[in-house]
């Protein structure tokens, strides 16, 4: 990052703090936050565990969230569940 990029994320994280300051809050900027950000490597995360070796993952997880009461058999999408159900005007 250059010296440039790190005055002005300074800069902005002063803003914010003045701007919660007037406004009552005592809210902290976390300093890793960045749209530079790594994510953290996801090549060791399994599913080992979850089901019995050789068996479908599938139904395993299908089974875990009916037992925890989590499984919908409403038929409905991802879609649904963040914008709600499709409408004629969305066709």
């Amino acid at each position: 990052m250059t010296d440039d990029a790190t005055e002005e994320r300074i800069d902005e994280r002063q803003v914010l703090r003045s701007i919660w300051a007037a406004q009552g809050q005592r809210l902290e900027v976390d300093e890793d936050v960045s749209p530079t950000k790594a994510c953290r490597n996801m090549k060791d995360v399994t599913f080992d565990g979850l089901a019995e070796p050789g068996s479908d993952l599938t139904s395993a997880w299908k089974d875990r969230l009916a037992r925890e009461g989590k499984l919908s058999t409403s038929g409905g999408s991802i879609r649904d569940l963040v914008l709600g159900p499709a409408t004629d005007d969305d066709r």
